[in-house]
């Protein structure tokens, strides 16, 4: 029904595909920042595909070996889902991982 009556504009997301894991609001610059499965999306609030900006993070491709010989599947457990995205300052937001269950955190800066 949104669809329908253009009251709503859907992200397009990648050819990756999404896996929707946090979501990080900063409205004083009208964006979103949105952690999926091995990539980091910031967003423009008013159209969210309008000069979408991707990071793209990994897990380690020794990590990722290390976890599918521990049994774990290779499409939906060994990749490096954002779970963490908390605003630092003004300029960074610190952002942690699974890094295939070998975690990783880091600082993005927000230029």
């Amino acid at each position: 029904d949104l669809l329908l009556s253009n009251s709503c504009i859907p992200f397009l997301g990648s050819a990756e595909g999404l896996d929707f894991r946090t979501l990080l609001l900063d409205e004083e610059r009208g964006r979103l920042l949105v952690g999926t499965k091995d990539h980091i999306f910031l967003l423009n609030l008013i159209d969210v595909n309008k000069n979408v900006k991707k990071i793209y993070w990994p897990a380690a491709k020794e990590k990722v070996e290390l976890c599918k010989l521990a049994g774990k599947d290779a499409q939906t457990e060994c990749a490096n889902f954002i779970r963490v995205l908390q605003p630092y300052n003004r300029t960074h937001v610190y952002v942690c991982g699974t890094g295939a269950f070998h975690p990783l955190c880091g600082y993005i800066e927000l230029g």
